[in-house]
């Protein structure tokens, strides 16, 4: 084969496709598709350590400021030339006190990798990375995405940046952060407000793209997963190479699960780690997907063999009841993700586990990562918020390294924060309370003073 192909995820398919066609699902089958490579024919170290220390870019080029490209060794699926870069993944890996005592494990065992650092602000610049080179690799002069608010930015960074080609963006009406779509709007994407929700919109964006020949960047794209596989090897980086017992990510459209569980795997079986970190998984309990597929149906990826009656099964039910996602966590208010089956298969390789967090616990979970100096969108607590139910569960060691991923920025979905922080109880309860929020205890709240000096003096000194 070429050092770079698109494969089946089914191992009763498992067909073969070019990386030059553009694919959202096998032709075949249905089901998604991989990239894979002739591992044997690339440019690996013999130590995984070594691994992002040589340019993947002539100096001075995109590579040598994207944490993408940095291992382009290891996505080898376009030639140096055809790459994309806003300068994305530059992320930081950081030790996290406070939380850690909130999570209820040791000071040193928590880290938080925090990919608001990204150019528009979430870990979806590290996959249109992926995806916009594919893009240009085939020539494309439109893409368009579905979001929930985050790929939108993205998307619309990357078009606006690169100048490649134009942006069109499905949200649903009412159902995106207005953070993330004055993004969409100022860097110039044409934007659709679809009457309906995420599922909606991603439904109608696959309809249109297959229609009208445009590029489909959604986490569907395999190409998008190959770019937010690199997170894995940042924090693997960050840890000197050691390896971690526990990698707990939000879960929304699954792309991050399903790519974290690639990276991880690829390493192992191509003998650069010595084990693969657990995987766990958080849902919103307001969209509960995942969990109630795994946890109450038994959905397991059974070695590619997925029973997709009980798949089925599920969404009739939720069309039959006119269940919507609802969560304060915007980002991942999703009930039919897209890469479930990946998702599965990297929760069986790694030993995964999936749970639900309330707003609630997301919200307060929030406060306390920003007490370590790092803001985050609420979808990206609930990484912290599982960490600390499996912990009171017994599931996560108090002595094991966690590392919670903290998906987005927290000026991307400002309004939660500032209402958790400033409301009276009963005003919280009252907005919130359709999402069980109805307690603010780790609130930060503003001091009201009269304009005098004394006043203001007198509240200062009252700080404690």
């Amino acid at each position: 084969m070429s050092i770079a192909l698109q494969r089946c995820i089914n191992p009763g398919c498992a067909a073969e496709y070019d990386v030059l066609q553009t694919l959202p699902k096998c032709p075949k089958c249905g089901n998604l598709l991989d990239v894979d490579y002739d591992w044997d024919r690339m440019r690996l170290p013999d130590r995984a350590d070594r691994l992002g220390r040589l340019a993947a870019w002539p100096s001075g080029g995109p590579g040598s400021v994207s944490g993408v490209w940095r291992f382009g060794d290891l996505l080898p699926f376009a030639p140096a030339d055809k790459r994309v870069s806003i300068g994305e993944g530059r992320t930081q890996l950081r030790p996290s006190p406070r939380t850690a005592s909130y999570v209820g494990v040791g000071s040193d065992c928590l880290r938080l990798q925090y990919e608001g650092l990204n150019p528009s602000g979430s870990f979806k610049d590290n996959g249109m990375a992926g995806a916009f080179t594919h893009a240009n690799l085939v020539g494309a002069r439109v893409a368009a995405c579905a979001s929930t608010g985050n790929t939108s930015a993205s998307l619309a960074a990357f078009a606006s940046a690169s100048g490649l080609m134009r942006a069109i963006i499905f949200i649903g009406d009412g159902k995106i952060a207005y953070g993330k779509l004055s993004q969409a709007l100022d860097y110039g994407a044409a934007t659709l407000l679809v009457k309906g929700d995420f599922d909606d919109a991603m439904a109608r964006v696959q309809e249109v793209c297959a229609e009208e020949g445009i590029y489909l960047v959604n986490s569907v794209n395999p190409f998008r997963l190959e770019g937010q596989k690199t997170t894995m090897y940042r924090v693997l980086e960050g840890l000197d190479w050691r390896l971690p017992d526990w990698i707990v990510c939000p879960g929304g459209n699954l792309g991050n699960s399903s790519a974290f569980g690639k990276a991880l795997y690829e390493l192992y079986d191509h003998g650069l780690i010595a084990k693969l970190p657990r995987l766990a998984v958080v849902n919103s309990a307001g969209a509960p997907t995942l969990s109630r597929l795994v946890n109450q149906k038994g959905l397991k990826w059974n070695g590619g063999r997925v029973d997709d009656a009980v798949i089925s099964s599920y969404y009739a039910g939720l069309d039959a009841r006119g269940e919507k996602a609802r969560t304060l966590a915007s980002a991942i208010e999703i009930n039919r993700p897209v890469n479930l089956k990946k998702c599965l298969r990297a929760l069986e390789r790694a030993n995964g586990v999936v749970l639900e967090a309330t707003d609630q616990e997301i919200l307060d979970a929030k406060a306390w990562i920003a007490r370590d100096g790092l803001g985050c969108e609420p979808a990206s607590a609930a990484s912290v918020a599982g960490a600390k139910i499996l912990v009171e569960r017994g599931v996560i060691d108090k002595d094991s390294l966690v590392i919670a991923i903290l998906t987005g920025h927290q000026l991307k979905d400002p309004h939660a924060t500032v209402a958790y922080h400033s409301y009276a109880e009963d005003k919280l309860r009252a907005d919130y309370g359709e999402f069980g929020v109805a307690s603010s205890r780790f609130a930060n709240r503003p001091m009201p003073v009269a304009n005098s000096l004394g006043d203001i003096i007198d509240a200062i000194r009252g700080i404690s």
